[in-house]
């Protein structure tokens, strides 16, 4: 899954966050039989059923009257969950010191998927701290970054090691 296009963007975001929520990101993946919108909301509160179904309801309605995507789909809305995605380079900066997973669009040291510390956000790169090694990735070579819960860290899961 990607973020959606910034037009889907630009219709989600600010129902979401005149509702009183984060959104934490969009997903949208086409397909002409079944496509897939996805919406990530956060709140200070956490998050319950109801509010996914607040969120969808007020979205459906601009989706509807807007109509952006002409295949068929259906839209999810659900909090981001302990292990949430990462769309944003500010989104690593809530997270320092906390562990992510990041895959790449092409390998850095050979590899294609890492998981380490946050330790540095500037500008447009994130640095990450992996068994003592530093590893400068920019924003732009992820092609999807999580956050690996602190639980599988300490049990060394998700590739915590």
């Amino acid at each position: 899954m990607k973020q959606a296009p910034e037009h889907l963007l630009a219709l989600i975001e600010p129902v979401v966050e005149g509702l009183g929520y984060d959104c934490v990101g969009v997903e949208y993946n086409p397909h002409p039989k079944n496509g897939l919108l996805r919406i990530y909301i956060d709140h200070a509160n956490g998050i319950l059923v109801e509010d996914c179904t607040k969120v969808s309801h007020q979205v459906s309605g601009v989706l509807d009257v807007e109509d952006p995507i002409s295949d068929n789909y259906s839209l999810e809305v659900s909090s981001p969950g302990e292990d949430r995605p990462f769309y944003k380079i500010s989104q690593f900066s809530q997270y320092m010191n906390s562990t992510v997973m990041v895959h790449l669009f092409s390998p850095v040291n050979g590899r294609r998927k890492i998981t380490g510390k946050i330790v540095l956000v500037e500008d447009d790169v994130i640095t990450l701290e992996e068994n003592e090694e530093l590893l400068p990735i920019p924003f732009a070579a992820m092609s999807k970054a999580r956050l690996v819960p602190d639980y599988l860290v300490a049990k060394g899961g998700r590739s915590g090691k």
